[in-house]
Parts: structure tokens; sequence; C-alpha cells
């Protein structure tokens, strides 16, 4: 044997099992804060939206991936595996629609894991809520019932409280998420927008807010509780996705892994520490102190765990050895604790972050309207609930059988950024009305057993109607027993008087009320457009007679004028226009020359544009605005009866409205009805309705945050930059829930809608409303697929056609506001109608003539609305009161409101009251003691706290509670006696 190959093959050998020896590696992921250098906390998360291109429980269960390849049930069983597997390693989590499922499924031995998990920090549950919501459709009191359903489970479960509101996808951020369900939550930090290319903040806004390092605010979001409701809140500089460079780590991600082994080709890692480091420096430079965050995950990631914290482990192990800066584990609680620590003084921000646009001609601003029916239904469901738990109160919660559990469900999930505000596929949007229609149903029985209970009557006879929008209810329409009963339930907490509309099939009606009397009503015959149905209009409480209505019909040229009108208010119109000209109250001396008038916003097509940008679900980008002119001439159709006066009015053959005026009341209702809108012409188009007066508005207008604060509008203007517009009418909207208003030195003038829409001031003097959108395009932000509604019967499918209302008033200067809070809430809360009958044609026996759930000699103060009146699972009542008013808003509303405790629950006896934070799941005292104090540029440590004013703790011998302007107290109350048991109330309407 050749001795020199005899060596050699022993050093093959010898290499060969060189190469199969252990390279085990122990990464440190030990890191906490170093102080003098930059620390950069990384945040595993993923963002798991409840609903958009596939619905809620095909993203849970891994359904449909041929749309959409998702399965938040992996994610959630792979994190659990992943954290055992380093003490270091944190997740954060947030929607609990998600995690809520999962935790049914699991085992107690799971169970036990995940809660040590949470008690060491190493899980969080962040925001909370149910979903994370929308900030422009939803209405405040949905988003604070979401957001109390997911907190009073992870209390429950876990005993902790959220810290934090993670509100990082929703397309653009309400005044009202920060002061309300920040603050008042007890989440010292927000953090906001992301998700495409520049996140969820004006692209204007980000690049002037990097400039001056002001990203990250103290955040001021109402001007009545001033500093004492503000936080901390901070907008990413590019979106909630991890930094640039390269490193999404899902198995279907193409970044670079780091590869650490030497043995290995493509060993890496010198260069994916310089690209983390150069990534951490770019971002320091734009951010105040030495603390920077790096989000680690997008939306439905983690999927498999390991492959994410695999290359965190690296990275944060390597980066460390590397030295120039200091990487390690972390979560938005400790990254708020250390800016705060870092004792900075940050850039004050007041009103809100809207509207958004993430590029030049790009304003999401189309989704303030989107989808209108389904935006409707949640707010009709919305107002039913807020009775329904009333109701369910009032007779006690069962324990077994029907209860309002599955509406709030429903209603949570509606209210995630992708559902109420209408940017889902057509799909999913449907699986959201559907889960609405079934907590609908289980709730009307909750409350068919309630009245039954309190009227001594069968459930059985009791039943209600939901679509009397569009004059259907079976039930009031039968011609079988002649003898029916409408029993209406107010759940306002005061009084009102209000016309009830019931579509009927005999003319020949008297009307009483419970106690015999014969009530003032009318007979309104319906035109050709609502398909020769009927209305019946009766008033509570006022006595009288029943009438038919006198119909006129005017034709251009019979005469030059039509006023119609009742007392006060009076309202002329043009013949020859067809158009409503003139509005008169001889009460307040308010005369206004009025126009209204519609037109279409034609799509942009940008499909061929060098950087192409349709108008679509999201975004609102027109191409012109084209007048809405008649097919000839617009008669109009008078009918007047003692109760209401009414102009019917067919614009064209898919445009029609009615305008009433009614007895006893001071504004104008119009209901109009559009669709199905023509695309025959190939292009999408865009409905708008325009109010036009003489007020000399400036460029000023008001709308509201989230059905609570207005905030002050001025067209082509931003406080915070520099405006480049681009987009004059898109860029000049705003969403509106609760109404929108113009005033001047004279005069204000005050529109009301009845459900989340957009609408701005294009012209001084003008009030324009987006009724439906019906697009051929979509705006490449997703969705992939057109917003194009239609309804289908058999094989014959049309453009979706939708139903509404708004209303509007003109009133003295700095005097709108009393009707605009009062009617507001009585949108919102209508009456609820049951109808009854007994089989014998008898006239019914109530066990009482009337009832009310306070004592009947006491109402709410005019200026408190009754948020919530809810029995919990535990037996306790959840109380929240709101006062309506702003600071300064109203002369006399605008002071302090006194509510008496004890005269809300009459035949009851108090036990304890324990006030709440908002979301009902800390004490208010344990939360404020938590909250954390943030000093602003240019004020003392605490700001304006000096000026705020906040009701007293409630005296638990006096129970009365105090609300100061915009201030919401939520308390849980224990009864001495349980809810369950048997007692009268008095309903008033």
């Amino acid at each position: 044997m050749d001795l020199d190959k005899f060596l050699c093959w022993v050093v093959l050998l010898l290499g060969i099992f060189s190469r199969v020896e252990s390279r085990y590696m122990v990464y440190n992921t030990s890191h906490t804060m170093v102080q003098g250098k930059l620390n950069v906390h990384v945040v595993p998360h993923t963002h798991d939206d409840v609903g958009w291109l596939k619905t809620v429980d095909q993203y849970y269960v891994g359904s449909n991936n041929s749309i959409q390849v998702a399965c938040v049930q992996n994610v959630l069983d792979s994190i659990v595996p992943a954290l055992l597997a380093d003490k270091n390693r944190r997740f954060i989590y947030v929607e609990q629609a998600f995690f809520q499922r999962w935790w049914r499924e699991q085992s107690e031995e799971i169970k036990t894991i995940v809660k040590g998990l949470i008690r060491s920090g190493q899980l969080e549950h962040i925001n909370g809520g149910m979903c994370m919501h929308d900030e422009a459709a939803p209405h405040y009191i949905d988003m604070i019932d979401q957001t109390t359903l997911g907190h009073r489970f992870i209390i429950r479960e876990f005993n902790v409280t959220p810290r934090i509101g993670w509100q990082i996808d929703p397309f653009g951020h309400s005044a009202v998420q920060a002061y309300l369900l920040g603050a008042e939550v007890g989440a010292p930090f927000l953090l906001v927008l992301c998700f495409v290319l520049f996140g969820r903040i004006d692209y204007q806004d980000r690049e002037k807010r990097k400039g001056d390092k002001s990203l990250e605010v103290v955040w001021r979001g109402s001007k009545s509780l001033g500093s004492s409701s503000q936080i901390f809140a901070g907008a990413f500089p590019k979106n909630y996705e991890p930094p640039p460079g390269g490193f999404y780590y899902e198995i279907t991600d193409d970044s670079p892994v780091v590869q650490d082994d030497p043995d290995l080709f493509d060993y890496n890692v010198q260069e994916r520490v310089n690209a983390f480091v150069a990534a951490a420096l770019d971002q320091a430079n734009i951010t105040r102190t030495n603390h920077i965050m790096f989000t680690m995950g997008t939306d439905f990631r983690y999927q498999y765990a390991h492959t994410w914290f695999r290359q965190m482990d690296k990275l944060l192990h390597y980066v460390n050895l590397d030295g120039r800066i200091n990487a390690l584990y972390s979560t938005p609680s400790i990254y708020t604790d250390a800016k705060h620590a870092a004792n900075e003084a940050w850039p004050l921000k007041t009103e809100d972050y809207f509207p958004y646009a993430d590029r030049i001609n790009a304003y999401w601003t189309g989704y303030f309207t989107s989808r209108p029916a389904l935006k409707r239904y949640v707010r009709v469901m919305s107002g039913y609930y807020l009775a329904a738990r009333q109701l369910e109160f009032f007779k006690g919660r069962s324990e077994k059988g029907p209860n309002t559990d599955s509406l709030a469900d429903a209603l949570a999930i509606a209210q995630h950024h992708d559902a109420v505000s209408g940017t889902s596929k057509q799909h999913v949007a449907n699986d959201y009305a559907k889960r609405l229609a079934i907590g609908y149903v289980e709730a009307e029985s909750v409350v068919a057993t309630s009245l039954a209970h309190l009227t001594k009557l069968d459930p059985a006879t009791f039943q209600q109607c939901l679509l009397l929008n569009i004059s259907y209810c079976p039930r009031a329409k039968s011609t079988y027993p002649r003898e029916k009963t409408v029993l209406a339930y107010n759940p306002l907490g005061w009084k009102r008087v209000d016309i009830v509309r019931l579509p009927v099939v005999d003319g020949d009606i008297a009307v009483h009320d419970s106690e015999g009397h014969e009530v003032e009503s009318q007979l309104v015959p319906f035109t050709d457009e609502y398909a020769a149905l009927r209305s019946y209009h009766v008033e509570a409480y006022l006595g009288g007679y029943s009438s038919k209505s006198h119909v006129s019909r005017y034709q251009k040229g019979e005469q030059s004028t039509v006023d119609v009108g009742h007392e006060h208010l009076k309202l002329s119109f043009s013949t020859d226009q067809g158009k409503a000209i003139n509005y008169v109250n001889s009460r307040t001396s308010m005369t206004e020359p009025l126009k209204q008038t519609f037109s279409y916003y034609s799509s942009y097509n940008g499909t061929k544009d060098k950087e192409p940008q349709n108008s679509g679900a999201y975004v609102f980008r027109p191409n012109g605005t084209f007048p809405i002119k008649p097919e000839g001439q617009v008669p109009l159709t008078v009918i007047r009866g003692p109760l209401v006066d009414e102009v019917h009015q067919q614009i064209n053959p898919w445009i029609s409205q009615v305008t009433r005026v009614y007895k006893g009341k001071e504004h104008v209702e119009v209901e109009f009805i559009v669709g199905n809108i023509p695309i025959k012409d190939g292009v999408g188009k865009e409905v708008v309705t325009q109010i036009s007066s003489s007020l000399k508005s400036d460029k000023t207008f008001y709308t509201d945050s989230s059905g609570r604060d207005y905030i002050k509008r001025i067209r082509d203007y931003r406080s915070d930059w520099k405006l480049e517009v681009n987009q004059p009418v898109a860029g000049n909207y705003y969403p509106i829930n609760h109404g929108i208003y113009l005033q001047d030195s004279q005069k204000e003038f005050s529109v009301m809608v009845d459900r989340a829409i957009g609408g701005s001031s294009i012209v001084d003097g003008q009030v324009e409303l987006m009724l439906h959108r019906r697009l051929l395009l979509d705006d490449s932000r997703g969705v992939a697929e057109s917003l194009n509604e239609t309804t289908c019967v058999k094989d014959k499918c049309t453009g979706l056609t939708i139903q509404g209302k708004y209303y509007y008033r003109i009133d003295p200067s700095g005097e709108g506001a009393k009707w605009r809070r009062t009617f507001g809430q009585e949108i919102y809360s209508p009456l609820l109608l049951a109808f009854a009958h007994q089989d014998d044609g008898k006239p019914m026996s109530f066990g009482a003539a009337s009832f009310s759930g306070m004592d009947s000699s006491y109402s709410l103060p005019d200026n408190v609305a009754l948020l919530t009146l809810q029995e919990l699972d535990d037996g306790n009542v959840l109380l929240r009161l709101a006062h309506l008013y702003e600071v300064g808003e109203d002369k006399d509303l605008s002071g302090v409101a006194t509510v008496e405790l004890k005269k809300l629950f009459p035949g009851k006896k108090i036990a304890k009251v324990t006030e709440m934070s908002l979301s009902a799941n800390q004490e208010r005292s344990v939360m404020e003691k938590k909250r954390l104090v943030w000093k602003v540029e240019g004020e003392g440590s605490n700001g304006e706290m000096k000026n705020v004013k906040r009701g007293r703790e409630i005296d638990p011998r006096k129970l009365v509670m105090e609300l100061y302007p915009m201030e919401i107290r939520t308390v849980l109350i224990r009864l001495e006696r349980p809810p369950s048991h048997s007692h009268v109330y008095r309903f008033d309407a």
C-alpha cells in the first residue's frame, strides 16, 4: 500500500467526520434595553382581518384558499410552542373574534399554558376588541360595545387589561378613537396607520412628520376633555410590516434568511446584520429618543411561527454581537414605557387623521359611502341591540334560551375595518349581513318574551317588522283579526313625541291609545313608485280625529309655487323647476332660499395611466361631475294632512324622493330611492345630492367624529401641513355618522343622516352627500373586485337599489346644536315597535296601560343619553351614560348634568355602584393610577389638565352621577333584588 495514498485517505476520512459534527447553536435572545445605545424593539405580530377576501370563519379554519392562503387557527396553534421554546420570545395578538374561537377548542392543559404565557408577558393581548374596528363608518356606541365584548372576556379569562391601542390598518383615524377608545379604556399608547406602501396617514402628512420627527405625538382628540383624555400616538414610518431590507419569514416569503452555517453555501450573517442596522439607523433619524420599533409581521403571518422566530433569534444574536445597536424582543407596552421614561416633550396633535391618501390622486374617501345598504343595516341593528338589551334586563337575562349575545357578536364583527367600511368582497359582505340577520332573530325572541313578561301577554302574540323602511309588515297589514295592537318602546330615557308609520290594507281604521282615547291619525296613499303600498301615520299622545290625506298633482305652468308644512315650518316648491326653493320657520324668523339637486361623479378609469388609479371600493377618484337632469318635467305630487305634508318627485327612472314636513317638527325629512344605477355606457357612477343655501360659509364646514364631537373642516386646507391639492373633490370628503353643518354670522344649516356616509361642502353654502356608488373597476387595494352590488331574483340581476333618509334644518347661528344632538339620538334609537293581536278579535287587555323602566316621574336630562343598560352574566348591571354636548356648544345644555341613579331603578335597592373604565374591565380609580402623563412641547407636565372638569366621585349614599361636557361614565351596579324578579315598569314613548 502506498503510504502517501494512505495518508490522503485518512485526511479525507477525518474531513468527512468533521463535517458531521454537531453544530447546535444557542442564540442569545435575552438582551434588554441598554442606555446610550439605539434600542430596536422587535415586535412579532400578525394582522388577522375579521373578514375581507374570505369570511371570518373561512379565515379561521383556513378554507377557501383559492382566494387567499390564510388560516388563523394555524397561527394560534403555532405560536404557543414557539413561545415555549424560548422564554425571551414575545408575541402580541389583537382580534378576539379569532382568539375566542380558538380558545373554545383548547384543552385545559393548553389553557393553563397560555395563561402562563400571558402572566409572564410573552403573549400579550393588544387592543383587545373583537376586531380592529374601522374609524370612519362605525358609530361610537358600536366601537365601545365591540371593545367591551373583547375586554370583558380577557379580564374574565386572564385577569389582565389591554394597555395598548393597536389600530394599524384602518384607513384614517378619528378623534373619538383617541380619547374614548384610547384614554378612556386605559390605553396610554395608540399605534395607528399602515398597510400598503405609505400606510394610513396621508402621504403628504407622513413625509412632513418624518422630516420634523413628529410621527409620534401626544394626541388630544377632544376639545372638551383636553389633556385628561390625551394619549401617546405613533404613526409608523412606512407601514406595519417588517423594515425595508427583506425580513419576511413565512414559508412562502422569499426574503433572505440568516444563513450562519459556514460549511454551507450563501453564508450571509454580516450582510443580514448590516441590512438590519441600516434599517434601524434610517428609522432612528426620523424618530425621537433612542427607542424605535420594528413590527415583525403582517397579514395572516406566523402560520408556522418557528420559521419567523428562528430567523429573529439569529438576528438578535448577531446584531447584538455586532454591537452598533441593541436589539431585543419587545411589545408595544414595553416600548411605550421606554418612551415615557425618556422624559421627552412631544408634539401636540389635535383633531383627527382624515381624509387619508396613500399617494397622489388616491384619497380613500369612497369607502365612506361604499355598500350603503350594509351600512344602514348595521346602524339599524345597533339601535335595535341597544333597546333589546334594556328589555332583556327588565325581564331578567335567561340562563338558558334566547339572549342578545348572538346579535352582540355579529355587530362586533361588523365593525371590522373591512366590514361596515364596505371594503370586503361581496360574498364576505353577504356573510356580515347573514350574521346580523341570525342575531336579530334571536334578539327578536328576547324582545317578544320581555314585552310579554311586562304586559302579561303570550310572547307568541308579538311580532316585529324590520322592513318598515320599505313599508313591509305582514302583521300590520293582515286583515284578520280586525283588532290589532301596536306597542312602542322608547329606549332613550327621555320622553319623545314621534310619528309612527305603518302599512295597512284598509283605510277604514280608527286608532286608540292604551286607555281607549282616539289618537289623531292620517291615511297617506303611496304613489306609483311605492307600488301601490300605503302608509298609516299615528301620533302618540295627541287626541283628535282620523282623516284621509288630500292629494294634488302639479304640472309646469299650473301654479308657480306650492307651499307645504305645518305650524311654524313651511317649505316652498317651484312647479316649473320641480324643486324646493324656499325654507321658512316663522318661530325663529329663519327664511332661506334653498336648492336641492342630484348629480353623479363619473368614476375615473386610470388603467392606462402611467400611475394607474381607478375609483373603487376604497378610493374616490372622480372624472367629472354630471348633473342628473330629469327626462322631461318633474311633476310634484303633494299629499297634505293633519300630521304630515309630503311632496313626491320622480327625478328620473332610477331616482325618486319624498320630502316631508311633520306637525310639531321644525325639520325637513327627505326620503330618497336611488337605483338601479345605469352602467350600459361602461362608466361607473357615484351619486350625490347637493342642498344649496345662501350661507356665507367661507370654505368652512363641520362634520362629526364617529357620531360624537364635531370637527371644523376647511376646504383645501390641513392644519398640520401645507396641503398640495390634487383632488379638489375627493380630498375634501369626510366621514359623516351623525351630521354635517355650515354656519355664518346669522344662520346654521344642519343636515343629519341615517347611516355612515361621505360628504363635504365643495361650494360655499352647499352641503353635498354621496348616496350610492356603482363602480366597474377595482382600485388595486387588494379586494380585486369592483364595487358593483346587484340584487338577483331567479336569473335576473339588476344594480342594487337603496332607500335612505336625511334631515335638514336652519337655525339662528349658535342654536343648531340642540336639534342635532337631540334628534341625532332619535335617529340612532328609534321607537321599537311590536305588533300583537288576540285571535278572538276582542280588545287586548294589558297588565298596565303604560310602562317605564325608570321612575315614572323622572326623565334623564336633555343633555344625557342612555348608552347601555345591560344585565351581565354575573348578575351585575352595566350602565353607561353620556353627556351629549361639547364645551360651549349650547348656552344651556353644555353645562354639568346630574343623574339620580336611584330613579333609574324603581322598586330596586342599589347595593353597590362601582365606576369602571369605558370598557368595564377595570375600576376607573385603578385605571387612573396607571395613566401615564406625557410632556407636550410648549406646555407643563399637566398640559391643560387644570381647565378640564370631570364629574365627581359618586357618593354611595346620594347616588347622583355628574357628567360634564363630552364625558361618558360607566358603572357596574349591584342590585339587592336580582333583575329577574318581576316588576312593573312604565314605557313612555
